[in-house]
This record gives C-alpha cells, structure tokens and sequence, in this order.
C-alpha cells in the first residue's frame, strides 16, 4: 500500500477503490476520436465538512460568455507552463477560489470526458481535500460563489430530479446549497456518489426544467 493509499480517509476508501478497479465510463461524454478538442483538467476534490463528506463546487458568474451561471467543480484549460492534469487543476483552483494546493492530496485521474458545448476533452482529478479552509472567489468575473457541499445534501432525495432541457435531453439534476446543478457536472457527480456507496433511493420521474439564466437566456 502506497501512502496515499494509507493516507485516504475510510468514508472516501470506497470510491477510490471503485474508480480504480473500474473507472467510470465516458458514454455520451466520450472525447471524439479524431483527438480534438482543447485539453483541461477540473478538481474534484472531496473533504471532510461538520455533517460528513462533501464535494468542492462552485458558481461560474452569470456574465461568462460561455456556461454563464452554472455550478462547476473549479478547473480549465491546461496551459504550456502546467506539468499535467494534476497542476492545471490545482493552479485553477487555486486562482479561482483561492485553494492552497498544499491542503490537497491528488489521487489518481479519471477518464478523459468531453464537453461538445465548449469543446473542451476534460481530465477530472479526483483528489482529497485534507485540510479545508475558508474559500471563496477570487475574481468575481469567472466565479461568484465557491462551496463544500455535503454530500448528505445532494444524495437527499427531496434535492434530486431528472433535468428537462430545452433540446430534448435528460440527465441527472442537483439543488443543494442553493446551487442548481446539472450538465456535466451532475452526470460525473452522478456516477462518482454511486461508486462511493453514497447514492439513495430517488425519483427519476421527477423533472425539473432548467432556469433560463443557467442558459444564457433573458428572464421570460
């Protein structure tokens, strides 16, 4: 056993053990074969918070041009000077909600997933928040709220629905905190609380449509 390994918390053992034994699989988000798209790598980063394991997220500004007002974990491109994944993700967060990258312990990467909207190929870094402190966001023009979440308040069934877009599609749906989640985001969320054993029973006949200003869309 490494010490990572050693070092990990039991409540977060179990999904680790699961995405190393087999890592989610990419399905609607697969990267496109041909290799395009712009490389960026999001944190993922899990610690522990007073009412038990919680996800680090945050809240883009509803100005951005592109994904305006969503919630996200912290993360984007990965530029010449990062060395890897890891240090893109670590150096955005850091930038964007003020994470000191010493707090954190990265444990492994996921599989590469793609974002068609942005065209991003995106390497989630799934890694453990040992010592949480204060956050929040650094340039309110790209963040306007950063949040360890609990992981009890996404995985409580009265905060989960299935989300109605308006093209059609359907996919797993969060409220929790007051951030709306769905998207990308919510389909990694999604499957990350079912490899930790976290997940519990809800309706996924429950729609919920998504807010306009989530779209980029003026108020009706």
């Amino acid at each position: 056993m490494s010490e990572v390994d050693a070092a990990v918390p039991a409540w977060l053992r179990p999904l680790v053990d699961a995405v190393t034994a087999e890592p989610p699989p990419a399905g609607p988000l697969t990267p496109p074969a041909d290799g395009s798209g712009r490389p960026s790598a999001v944190l993922v980063a899990f610690g522990q918070t007073p009412r038990g394991p919680g996800v680090l997220l945050i809240e883009r500004s509803p100005t951005l041009r592109r994904h305006p007002g969503q919630v996200a974990f912290p993360g984007g491109a990965v530029e010449a000077s990062d060395a890897h994944s890891e240090a893109a993700a670590l150096r955005e967060a850091q930038e964007e909600v003020g994470l000191d990258p010493r707090t954190v312990t990265v444990l492994l990467r996921l599989p590469e997933l793609y974002i068609p909207r942005s065209g991003f190929r995106v390497t989630p870094v799934l890694s453990w928040w040992r010592a949480p402190h204060p956050i929040a966001a650094v340039d309110r023009h790209e963040v306007v709220r950063a949040a360890l979440v609990p992981v009890a308040d996404l995985t409580d069934p009265g905060h989960r629905f299935t989300v109605n877009s308006p093209s059609g599609r359907f996919g797993p749906g969060f409220e929790a905190d007051g951030l709306f989640v769905w998207g990308f985001t919510a389909l990694l969320l999604d499957r990350l609380l079912t490899l930790g054993g976290w997940e519990r029973p809800w309706d996924p006949e429950r729609l919920r449509r998504i807010p306009d200003a989530l779209l980029g869309l003026p108020p009706a």
